[in-house]
């Protein structure tokens, strides 16, 4: 698991519109390719992506407005489990994200994987606050 969070000053609605709006991750995130949302933004929806290279099929588990968002889904043996939180502060918003991977893969590599994961969450961390500050 991987636990990461980044201050963002930009008002939670700017910041929760950037990060649920999924068809537009590939304008603003480098490591992401493609993103299409099957739905509404709703428990029980789907959505395909890709980041580096890796195609995954991620389906919403939990979504409670402007403050947090849950998804998973397996990619290529590895099942992830995806859980955002945006909390207000005096000068924006502290985003959260906590990651877990399980599977044959992760079994093989704990570590490499680790490092592979806190590298993507901390580059989606960044492009995020860039992305939010840009916009207020």
């Amino acid at each position: 698991m991987v636990d990461l969070s980044i201050e963002i000053e930009a008002s939670q609605q700017t910041v929760w519109r950037i990060q649920t709006g999924i068809d537009q991750w590939p304008t603003w995130q480098k490591n992401v390719s493609q993103a299409r949302l099957s739905g509404p933004l709703a428990v029980g929806s789907t959505f395909q992506w890709e980041t580096h290279g890796l195609p995954i099929v991620s389906t919403i588990r939990e979504v409670d407005p402007m403050r947090r968002i849950v998804w998973g889904g397996p990619a290529q043996g590895i099942e992830g489990v995806h859980v955002w939180t945006i909390t207000p502060t005096s000068k924006g918003v502290v985003v959260h994200t906590t990651e877990s991977w399980d599977g044959p893969p992760v079994a093989a590599d704990p570590d490499g994987m680790r490092a592979a994961l806190t590298s993507s969450l901390n580059a989606w961390l960044a492009d995020l606050k860039a992305t939010a500050e840009a916009a207020n």
